[in-house]
C-alpha cells in the first residue's frame, strides 16, 4: 500500500518522530476517506479540483488554516515521493496554493513569574511527586528541550563534572545543552529521592511516575499545566510555552540568534526568528513607557 511505503520511507530514510509519523498517517487516511466517499476514488487518482474540493470542505468544517497548511504539506510531501518511485505521472499539488497563515507570537511566562514559581516555598515540598513536578520544570524552563526530549532522558543523559544535557533530539539528531549549577543540584537530590523510592521495576528514565513507571505525555503535560496555572492566566500553558520562555529569555539577555538556534535544536535559523518579534514587542513596550515623545 502506498501510504504503508510511504510511513517507513520517512521513519527510516527521514527518520521522523513517531508523533510525526502519526500526524502524517491521519491526514493522509482522512484525504483518503474523502476522496473514496465523495469521489469515489483512490488516493493514487486524486486530481487538482479534488484536492480543492478537499480543501473547501475543511474549510466549512471550519478548520484552522494552520491545520489545512499543515495537511496540504503532507499531501505534497506523499505525491512528492509518488512521483519520485514512478507511481503516478504528475503531482496533483503543483497548482494547490495553501492558506495564508496569520502571524502568531510564541506564547511565553515572563522570567519574573516564573522566579516566584521555582524560588517560592508555596508551590513545593520535599515529598517524590512535588520535587519531581519542580524538576520537570525547571529542566523545561532551563534548557528549552521538546517534551519528547524530556520523556527520552535517561539517568545518563545528564554530566553533572561538564554541568551539561545530552538531548536526542528530532531525527535522531544528539545536541549538548548547558545547564546552570542549580539545575545540577537539584538533579542530583532529585536522584536521591528517586532511589530512596525503591520502585519495584527500577526505570533507567530520569523521569518517572509516583510508581516508578516512565513519564508519559499526559502526566508531563498535567504537571505543567497544573503549576503554570498559579501564575498565568494566559490559555497557553503546555510543555511548549516553557521551551518559548526559554528562547524569549536567552534574546532579550543578548544571545546570539545562533546560539540560540543550536540550544533548540532547530534545523533552520528561519525558526528561530520568530522568537525576535516577541523581542521587538517588549522593545516596544518598553519605548513607550519610558521616551517622553512615545
Amino acid at each position: 500500500m502506498p501510504v504503508a511505503q510511504f510511513l517507513l520511507y520517512l521513519q527510516h530514510e527521514k527518520r521522523y518522530s513517531p508523533h510525526t509519523l502519526n500526524s502524517y498517517e491521519t491526514d493522509l487516511l482522512q484525504f483518503r476517506d474523502y476522496l473514496l466517499k465523495t469521489f469515489d476514488s483512490p488516493l493514487l487518482e486524486a486530481s487538482h479540483p479534488q484536492l480543492r474540493s478537499y480543501m473547501v470542505a475543511l474549510m466549512e468544517e471550519k478548520v484552522s488554516e494552520r491545520s489545512i497548511a499543515r495537511k496540504l504539506s503532507t499531501l505534497r510531501s506523499f505525491y512528492k515521493y509518488l512521483l519520485r518511485e514512478a507511481l503516478i505521472c504528475a503531482s496533483p499539488m503543483t497548482l494547490v496554493k495553501a492558506p495564508k497563515i496569520p502571524k502568531r507570537l510564541p506564547a511565553f511566562i515572563e522570567d519574573q513569574k516564573l522566579d516566584v514559581l521555582l524560588d517560592s516555598q508555596e508551590f513545593f515540598n520535599d515529598t517524590f511527586p512535588s520535587v519531581r513536578d519542580k524538576l520537570v520544570i525547571e529542566t523545561l524552563f532551563g534548557t528549552g528541550m521538546r517534551l519528547s526530549e524530556l520523556l527520552s532522558l535517561t539517568e545518563q543523559s545528564i554530566d553533572f563534572y561538564g554541568a551539561t544535557i545530552r538531548v536526542l533530539g528530532k531525527r535522531n539528531k544528539e545536541r549538548i545543552i548547558p545547564i546552570s549549577k542549580v539545575l545540577v543540584d537539584q538533579l542530583k537530590a532529585y536522584l536521591d529521592i528517586k532511589t530512596l523510592q525503591n520502585f519495584h521495576n527500577k526505570m533507567d528514565s530520569l523521569f518517572v511516575t509516583d510508581k516508578g513507571a516512565a513519564a508519559y505525555p499526559k502526566l508531563i503535560y498535567r504537571i505543567v499545566t497544573s503549576y503554570l496555572t498559579y501564575i498565568s492566566t494566559q490559555d497557553k500553558k503546555s510543555p511548549h510555552v516553557l521551551r518559548h520562555s526559554y528562547a524569549t529569555s536567552l534574546l532579550n539577555r543578548g544571545a546570539d540568534l545562533n546560539a540560540i538556534k543550536e540550544l533548540l535544536g532547530h534545523a533552520s535559523l528561519a525558526a528561530t526568528q520568530v522568537y525576535t518579534h516577541n523581542s521587538i514587542e517588549r522593545l516596544k513596550s518598553i519605548y513607550k513607557q519610558a521616551h517622553p515623545k512615545a
